[in-house]
């Protein structure tokens, strides 16, 4: 265990690329400063909504050195070391925290969409990636992996491994997971948190979710919901969030990672809002109403650059 316990809002950071298709390094840059302006509690690296699925190993290495060297410990840094491989999640795990992360996070090992490990080669990638890196591990539970992780297997895995202690839950009905494992794990659950752009956050807050993993599009705005929560005020809370559900929503369903780099883009912090093939473009229509639906709310990315 460790001493320290992580809440808050820990949007995950987009990665830049150029109009050829190249990582944009200063735009990375750029992006972190922006993000802990926006209040972030913590940020996350290599996400899937940092499109980790399209970076070379070469590329993640050195997009992970970037991040700890620029933020320079302004706030704690999680880093996503997901990967089928047992062995190279433990050497994912060592480099970032001889880097100085915070917390790993990691989805269950599965490759395409059926080859999984069974359930005592899931606890065995986790025991092992814990021992690697020798700081807090959060479970990534997706629909993105096709792995059922039941509440039963989530609560032994944060009794029998001491360093798993945040779970970021994003499967249908979130809320009801999150209740049911906080329930069944107790005093080892140390970090609930939520996921998919916070859609659901209101729900997951009053089922026990302490943390929330947006995007980095409207952090700014979605800070003030949790951060009401936090000191009692449901009410205050309940009016933020639904003020702002409208452009999570339209984020959420029309956009998904695109929708940052849109509004990265117009707000002048990036360049450019590429994104790699076989992704497609946002269609410039969507690109329009997101934009518009964003500057009745006015959050800090469509300004900062500018």
């Amino acid at each position: 265990m460790t001493d320290k316990i992580y809440r808050g809002i820990w949007p995950v950071v987009p990665t830049p690329f150029n109009a050829d298709g190249s990582v944009d390094y200063e735009g990375q840059n750029r992006v972190l400063d922006f993000m802990i302006d926006q209040g972030s509690d913590g940020l996350c690296i290599l996400a899937n909504y940092s499109e980790q699925f399209v970076l070379s190993d070469a590329e993640r290495k050195k997009l992970t050195e970037l991040s700890f060297a620029h933020v320079a410990d302004r706030v704690p840094v999680m880093v996503t070391c997901s990967h089928f491989s047992t062995q190279i999640v433990e050497d994912r795990c060592r480099h970032a925290a001889a880097l100085g992360a915070a917390i790993i996070m990691l989805m269950p090992p599965y490759h395409g969409a059926s080859l999984h490990a069974n359930e005592q080669g899931v606890i065995e990638h986790y025991q092992r990636a814990a021992e690697a890196a020798g700081i807090p591990i959060m479970v990534q539970d997706a629909p993105l992996a096709g792995v059922a992780l039941s509440v039963a297997l989530l609560a032994r895995m944060a009794k029998e491994i001491a360093l798993l202690q945040y779970f970021k839950i994003e499967m249908p009905q979130t809320a009801a997971k999150l209740k049911a494992l906080i329930a069944a794990g107790g005093d080892d659950i140390i970090g609930p948190f939520d996921g998919e752009e916070a859609i659901t956050l209101m729900a997951d807050l009053q089922a026990g979710a302490t943390g929330s993993m947006s995007s980095a599009l409207l952090t700014d705005l979605i800070k003030p919901v949790l951060d009401h929560f936090a000191a009692g005020d449901e009410a205050a809370a309940e009016a933020q969030y639904n003020r702002i559900l409208p452009l999570i929503n339209f984020e959420n369903r029309q956009c998904g990672f695109r929708a940052c780099k849109t509004a990265m883009k117009y707000g002048g912090i990036i360049k450019s809002d590429f994104v790699r093939h076989p992704t497609a473009a946002l269609p410039q229509s969507t690109a329009d109403e997101l934009i518009r639906i964003a500057k009745t709310l006015n959050p800090l990315v469509l300004s900062w650059g500018k």
